[in-house]
């Protein structure tokens, strides 16, 4: 089981590797952040749904083509967190070696649309108090470790969820002949 959880946690987390430097070359060709939300759930769902193939694998392979509900979500539980260890990872390691400044072009970015949509400036003052305050929350490692789990690890529970109650699997009743 602990080898299934692991190899369908790093190709998940290969997914999103993959998505990263995807984005990341989007990002540089039209700067903006157009589309980054989009890409970012996308890439959930598509390394995700590799819990299902590793709960499948884990049933048809190594459980005799049964699982419980319970040691599914396991399973998926698990493919889970190595997947969002390895985004929370390639976060970082994007964020400060390759994006310090993830935070201001953000910022700037997200001032952009408010100013767009016609606030009163008491709406406008509040955003902007909101927005320094994520990026001094920002600085910390441990917030922004914190909120990379945040973003993706909800979405990893639901689809393992899903895929226990799909691939479950009970031990087929045995039938008993009775001699006349």
């Amino acid at each position: 089981m602990k080898r299934n959880i692991l190899v369908f946690g790093g190709i998940a987390g290969l997914v999103f590797l993959l998505f990263n430097l995807s984005l990341a070359w989007l990002n540089s060709n039209s700067p903006g952040h157009v589309g980054s939300l989009f890409f970012g759930y996308a890439a959930m769902v598509i390394a995700f749904s590799f819990i299902f193939v590793g709960v499948k694998n884990f049933r048809d392979k190594f459980n005799q083509g049964q699982v419980s509900f319970g040691k599914a979500f396991q399973v998926g539980l698990g493919i889970t967190l190595i997947g969002s260890t390895l985004y929370v990872l390639i976060w970082l390691v994007n964020f400060y070696a390759f994006n310090p400044d993830f935070m201001d072009k953000y910022a700037a970015h997200q001032l952009q649309v408010v100013k767009a949509s016609g606030v009163s400036q008491a709406v406008m003052d509040k955003k902007v108090a909101e927005i320094n305050g994520m990026k001094e929350m920002y600085k910390n490692p441990l917030f922004v470790i914190l909120m990379t789990y945040v973003e993706v690890l909800p979405v990893g529970l639901i689809i393992s969820l899903l895929a226990a109650l799909i691939l479950k699997r009970r031990h087929p009743q045995t039938k008993v002949q009775l001699a006349g």
